[in-house]
């Protein structure tokens, strides 16, 4: 069986008491259990991470990159968190790696500050989620899995 790994970037940690109004009252922990319903009905096994430094974050892309072309790895979900509005490393080891990744954001970030309108991540994702809550998460992972088949 697949696995998929989510990662989450820096403040996700912070979810369920970070601006409740605009991320939910869900913690991460929470968010993991939504995941691991999702991936067993959608047959994938279940990695979630999270950290606040970019460099973990690129070196768990290296891995995923090495995964998938194993065959063991059916793609990655990232929430980049503030990374998806700064970072070209993380775009350079996605499209480095030439995983399956799907981006996603809790809120519509198109919708709030004009900074965060911008993605380095985007062009080097399959595809993009936003705005769903912290239900984009499951939504994310049947997405992947109809990728994946």
């Amino acid at each position: 069986m697949k696995s998929v790994l989510i990662l989450n970037g820096p403040n996700l940690n912070l979810l369920g008491t970070r601006e409740p109004h605009v991320y939910g009252s869900q913690t991460l922990t929470d968010v993991q259990q939504l995941c691991e319903r999702a991936c067993v009905a959608n047959g994938l096994v279940l990695d979630f991470r999270q950290s606040n430094h970019e460099g973990e974050l690129v070196d768990w892309i290296h891995e995923a990159g090495r995964a998938q072309a194993a065959g063991t790895l059916a793609g990655v979900i990232l929430n980049a968190g503030a990374y998806t509005h700064t970072s070209i490393a993380l775009h350079d080891a996605i499209k480095g790696t030439g995983i399956t990744l799907i981006e996603l954001h809790i809120s519509n970030v198109h919708a709030r500050e004009a900074f965060r309108h911008h993605s380095y991540i985007s062009p080097a994702a399959k595809a993009v989620m936003a705005g769903f809550g912290v239900n984009g998460y499951p939504l994310a992972i049947a997405g992947l899995a109809q990728l994946a088949t």
